[in-house]
Parts: structure tokens; sequence; C-alpha cells
């Protein structure tokens, strides 16, 4: 059963052409590694709730929009050996620097899920 790694994150709106470019980057980096799809998809129709949200959940600001991203393998295993190679591309590297990225690394959050439905 495949395995997906999933994201959310606010990015400034003034941002995200910035963002866009490095996603776009990064991405083509998972791929070339062997993930089989790799998503970013930006806040359209996103309301913070009474309880919990996705603007909650990442502390959204008033000039911040949340960003939900997710890379698809073919089981965890295979995350775990094609995230090895993407954290060694000298590419990736470069993205990685907190000062150079156009989020707030701090209050991204992520983990990895085993897939339960697939149809």
């Amino acid at each position: 059963m495949a395995y997906v790694d999933g994201f959310v994150l606010p990015v400034p709106k003034k941002n995200m052409q910035a963002y866009r470019r490095m996603a776009s980057k990064a991405g083509k980096i998972w791929r070339e590694h062997g993930a089989l799809l790799y998503i970013e998809a930006v806040a359209d129709d996103v309301k913070p709730g009474k309880r919990t949200s996705f603007p909650q959940s990442v502390k959204l600001k008033d000039d911040e929009t949340v960003v939900f991203a997710y890379i698809v393998f073919k089981s965890r295993g295979h995350r775990d050996k094609v995230n090895a190679k993407v954290m060694k591309d000298p590419r990736l590297a470069k993205m990685m620097d907190p000062k150079a990225m156009p989020f707030d690394g701090k209050r991204m959050i992520y983990g990895g899920f085993k897939v339960m439905v697939d149809l």
C-alpha cells in the first residue's frame, strides 16, 4: 500500500512566487529520486474553525496563506530511501537554509501516513 508525506505550512502572500519556484525545484528533485507524485496546493476555501482548522494549525497571520502539500511513495520503505537521496542532493541543500526559506518553517506541520483507502 502507498505511503504519503503530508505538510501544512504558512506562506506570506508576498512570498508566493518565491515559494512556487522553490516548490517546483523541490518537486522535480523528489520525482527524480523516485517519488510517485508531488503536489503543492494553496488555500482557496479554507476558513478558521471554532476549535481547529488549517489556518489555526499553523497560527496563520493576516498577510499569509496556507499551503497543503503531499508526496506519494510506493511504501514507507520506499519513502525512506527516496528521502535519504533527496536530503543528500546538493540542489536541495540551498533551499533548506532557514534564512533563505520563503516561509516560517517553525510553524510547518508534517508527518508520514499509511494509505488506508485508495480508489
